[in-house]
C-alpha cells in the first residue's frame, strides 16, 4: 500500500526574491545571514551564513528596494533548510515575524503580490503516533 505523505497547507504566498539583508542572532549579535531569498508577509528564507537553532530570536533589517525603504524587524527561527533537495536554495533559514511595523507589513503585502511565487518543494512525512 502506498501511503503519500500529509502536505500541510502554506498560509502565506511566499515570492522569489534576491534582496540584501542583515540577520543577526540576537543572543550575540553574529551575522547568520545576508541574503533573502524568498518573501511573504509571514516571514521570510535567507541563506545562511552560520548554523543557527530553530527557535532562536533574530533582528534583521532589509531595504525594500522597489520603495526605496528600509525595514527593521524581530523574527524566530523556525526551518533550517539543509540544502540536502534537489531545489534547495542551499543552507537556509525559514524566519517567521515576531515584530514589524504594520505600515512595512502592508507595503510589502502589496508590492510583493506582483512577484512569482517560490516554487514549493516537497516536505518530509509527519511522523505518526
Amino acid at each position: 500500500m502506498l501511503v503519500l505523505p500529509r502536505v500541510l497547507p502554506r498560509r502565506h504566498a511566499r515570492h522569489r526574491v534576491v534582496m540584501r539583508a542583515q540577520v543577526v542572532r540576537e543572543r550575540d549579535f553574529q551575522l547568520v545571514g545576508d541574503r533573502i531569498v524568498d518573501l511573504s508577509d509571514g516571514g521570510m528564507m535567507v541563506a545562511a551564513k552560520q548554523r543557527v537553532l530553530t527557535g532562536e530570536p533574530v533582528v534583521l533589517s532589509f531595504r525594500i528596494p522597489w520603495l526605496d525603504r528600509w525595514v527593521d524587524a524581530e523574527a524566530i527561527v523556525t526551518r533550517i533548510v539543509h540544502g540536502r533537495r534537489k531545489g534547495d536554495p542551499g543552507h537556509a533559514l525559514g524566519l517567521t515575524w515576531e515584530r514589524i511595523d504594520d505600515r512595512a507589513l502592508r507595503f510589502l503585502k502589496m508590492h510583493t503580490a506582483g512577484l512569482p511565487e517560490a516554487r514549493p518543494l516537497p516536505r518530509l512525512p509527519l511522523p505518526r503516533g
